[in-house]
């Protein structure tokens, strides 16, 4: 149930886009394009992509106000730290946000939720460039 108290709601980001199922959607999406993508895939050691999409549902989920099973499981998120392993320069973000842009459009959210969720993940994207070139 929805409380409101003049204009203000007190439901989440989570909770008004429909909570876990429309960030499972995201980024499923996303992986789907990570997968064939000659940048990107090479940073998953994983064979299957699976485990590094479960660990991103959870991390977007816990950001936008769900569950925190995130850090139960994983403890701080440590963004930089937990990318520093890999060489993330401007081809690597432009190809990240590539996929991540073709997933936020297909969630078909309002425009207002739609920037709001595009602001973070550039901002994101941009704070883990590592790599010059």
């Amino acid at each position: 149930m929805e409380i409101r108290r003049g204009t203000l709601s007190t439901e989440t980001f989570y909770e008004q886009v429909g909570g876990e199922p429309t960030f499972r959607r995201l980024v499923r999406r996303f992986y789907a394009g990570v997968a064939e993508d000659p940048i990107l895939r090479p940073m998953y050691p994983e064979e299957d992509l699976g485990p590094a999409e479960e660990r991103l549902v959870l991390f977007l989920m816990q950001y936008w106000g769900g569950p925190t099973t995130y850090s139960e499981e994983r403890g701080h998120p440590r963004l930089r730290m937990r990318h520093a392993p890999f060489t993330v320069n401007i081809a690597a973000h432009d190809a990240w946000l590539s996929h991540m842009r073709e997933a936020v459009t297909e969630l078909g959210l309002s425009p207002e939720h739609e920037q709001q969720l595009w602001d973070y993940l550039t901002y994101a994207a941009k704070s883990m460039i590592n790599t010059p070139e």
